[in-house]
């Protein structure tokens, strides 16, 4: 009787570690397939941070009109000042067309900052399209400088007809490794 408790008993344990394994091995899939999920289906708004070619031979739709806002922030810990030069813009679906951002360092060192795109609405975000943006890799600043960011961008004709406005909004986050200043060099 002893011993088919305790083979009962580490069936039992071989079981509850397994399920444990399984747990943890979830947790560590949970962050990656969350951000596949969202920049597939363009969940959260999340734009994509990649170059996207413009379809050769596509046409522009020059009988409608779609609004574009601008936003920009910088986080805490990242002592820049940042904002769009032009905060609206018309533009015509198909159309390629170039925004500025700008963004100045108010501190005294210099500092990586790294720019997080999200569109709204967040089915927009499947048809807003930037080509060149400065948010496909990590900007440095030196103390006190201060430098333009073109955004080139298009709009997908599909998009929905009810959706005539889209928001582009940047999030500059402090990019520099373990938040140490950069030395600024002259």
């Amino acid at each position: 009787m002893k011993l088919q408790e305790v083979a009962l008993n580490k069936r039992l344990a071989w079981k509850l570690s397994l399920i444990v394994l399984a747990g943890l091995l979830f947790g560590f899939a949970i962050a990656p397939i969350y951000d596949v999920m969202c920049k597939k289906f363009a969940l959260n708004g999340r734009a994509d941070s990649s170059a996207t070619l413009m379809a050769s031979g596509q046409k522009i739709d020059k009988a409608r009109w779609v609004t574009v806002i601008f936003t920009g922030n910088t986080m805490p810990g990242l002592d820049w000042s940042f904002h769009p030069k032009q905060e609206t813009m018309r533009v015509h679906p198909g159309e390629m067309n170039l925004t500025t951002y700008v963004a100045k360092n108010n501190g005294e060192a210099g500092v990586m900052g790294v720019a997080v795109p999200s569109v709204t609405p967040e089915l927009a975000a499947l048809y807003f399209k930037k080509i060149e943006c400065f948010c496909f890799k990590q900007q440095t600043l030196k103390a006190g400088e201060s430098r333009e960011m073109p955004v080139l961008f298009y709009v997908k004709t599909d998009l929905p007809e009810d959706v005539n406005t889209v928001t582009l909004s940047y999030a500059f986050f402090n990019g520099t490794a373990n938040n140490v200043k950069l030395r600024a060099t002259n």
